[in-house]
């Protein structure tokens, strides 16, 4: 009996790529059932592009000031996403909304990951918001990107307490971790074992 194929990744970026650097070492074991086949950023020079080179990774790079339309940055990153035949696409520390073309190509196999447990605390200052707002636990959300600020439905959750002393940094740091090991596992169980949207419930077999 021929083993199934790994499910093909394209992982999307904006910095170091850490999350993607996960990723990478969680394929490289053959039982995990993934393979990242292109990395995807929004502006030249990244260390996650280093990441990917390193890796023998395709890449490619698509900057919104280089189109006149947002739209057409849409479709740019929309083919090239494409053109690598995904069954998942990861945001992985990707700052850019894509826009309608992306989600309608896209919608029900885009995933992000978000250091706040939504729907609280949405937008790109989770822990701080947390912190202000004096929550005893703060943690990290996995979700299907939809057409609003972290509004999509919810794969996977993770829990961190919140200490007396903590800090923006020291919780974010502590998020970090939990999240990242949360993309990893909640990524292999997707591709290994399928899923289903039903409104806004994510169920994993």
């Amino acid at each position: 009996m021929q083993a199934p194929k790994p499910a093909r990744l394209v992982v999307l970026i904006s910095g170091s790529g850490s999350n993607l650097q996960a990723l990478l070492d969680a394929c490289a074991d053959p039982a995990y059932g993934a393979q990242v086949v292109a990395v995807g950023a929004d502006r030249d020079g990244v260390v996650g592009l280093d990441r990917a080179k390193s890796a023998n990774v395709p890449t490619f790079v698509h900057r919104v000031k280089d189109h006149t339309e947002r739209a057409d940055w849409d479709a740019a990153l929309t083919a090239s996403v494409a053109s690598y035949q995904p069954d998942l696409v990861i945001s992985a520390g990707f700052l850019k909304l894509v826009g309608e073309q992306f989600l309608a190509a896209f919608g029900d196999r885009y995933i992000n990951t978000h250091n706040a447990l939504l729907p609280g605390f949405p937008g790109i200052h989770g822990p701080r918001d947390a912190l202000e707002y004096g929550v005893k636990v703060a943690g990290a959300t996995l979700f299907f990107v939809d057409g609003g600020v972290d509004t999509g439905p919810i794969i996977a959750q993770v829990v961190v307490p919140v200490l007396d002393d903590d800090t923006e940094d020291t919780l974010t740091e502590r998020i970090k971790d939990v999240e990242r090991r949360q993309l990893v596992d909640s990524v292999g169980r997707l591709v290994r074992e399928g899923w289903t949207i039903t409104g806004r419930k994510v169920t994993i077999p």
